[in-house]
């Protein structure tokens, strides 16, 4: 297997869930750079997996809309240079795609059959990669995942903790809605769709895979610091948070306010369904809270 982006925040998570399915090749940027096609192939080719996880890509919102050119290399060329080296030696294509194909206007959770209508230069990216994977063919699984979080930085609930120990108010954006997502149920997730590679392969497509349930960013932040607060109250920040809209918090790219997506799919089709949101946000700060005190005792 061969595992494209493992230094990222999802990455990380995929190369140690991945190992129990068997060796997990994990080339650095310099053996395979996305927005290098020639080093794509080669390094695909060095390997000759039955199996292509991409987890890499341009994962910069705001940032894309200045290097929209780059953003396209990475995002829309490169999942279609690896469908083709994948199809070329009849692997299966594992691509991790996004919520921001929708614009967001769907009063109702998206389902793989709504269609994508972009709002930033990163949604376009994105959908152009899911694109590029379809016109090549071959078995694939397209999983648009939603607002992750890991311990690796940047992601919103570590930058929540770090502002909450640092200021005594918070405003929170109260009309964006998705599904937060930590990445180690996303690989786990993804392990059990592999634990399953012959139907993988025939139930080729794209799936909305993300945790269960729908919430706001400013909710999500509420939860984040009542969680911290009952795991770790000496270390967990006390900020005043203070809802506003998207309109008064202006960015480089334009967010979809609804990002709410259907998982009935994937679960009718493979079984496979993640925990709650909640549930995974009070895993993940029990466990970054074990982090931190391993390291404090370690120095």
């Amino acid at each position: 297997m061969l595992l494209a982006g493992a230094t990222g925040q999802l990455g990380r998570e995929l190369a140690g869930a991945l190992q129990p399915l068997g060796p997990v090749t994990t080339p650095r940027r310099r053996e395979m750079d996305l927005a290098n096609p020639d080093s794509i192939r080669q390094a695909i080719r060095a390997v000759a997996p039955e199996i292509i996880v991409n987890a890499a890509g341009y994962t910069t919102v705001d940032k894309a809309e200045s290097e929209p050119d780059l953003a396209m290399r990475v995002n829309g060329i490169a999942p279609g240079v690896i469908a083709e080296e994948a199809r070329r030696i009849d692997a299966l294509l594992v691509h991790y795609s996004t919520d921001y194909v929708f614009d967001g206007a769907h009063s109702e959770p998206y389902t793989e059959d709504d269609l994508p209508n972009p709002v930033n230069v990163y949604g376009r990216t994105k959908l152009a990669g899911e694109r590029a994977i379809a016109a090549v063919g071959g078995p694939h699984l397209i999983l648009r995942a939603s607002w992750i979080y890991s311990a690796q930085a940047p992601n919103f609930v570590l930058a929540m903790l770090k502002l909450g120990r640092e200021k005594n108010e918070l405003v929170v954006v109260d009309d964006q809605v998705g599904s937060p997502s930590w990445a180690h149920s996303l690989a786990e997730a993804t392990t059990g769709l592999l634990r399953q590679p012959e139907r993988a392969r025939q139930e080729t497509g794209i799936y909305h895979l993300s945790a269960q349930g729908y919430t706001t960013r400013f909710k999500f932040a509420k939860r984040i610091f009542e969680i911290a607060r009952e795991i770790a109250p000496a270390s967990a920040g006390t900020p005043l948070l203070r809802p506003i809209t998207t309109a008064e918090y202006p960015l480089p790219a334009a967010r979809p306010l609804n990002a709410a997506t259907s998982k009935e799919k994937i679960k009718r089709v493979f079984g496979v369904e993640m925990a709650d949101w909640e549930t995974q946000l009070r895993a993940f700060l029990c466990d970054l809270t074990a982090i931190m005190r391993r390291q404090a005792t370690d120095v």
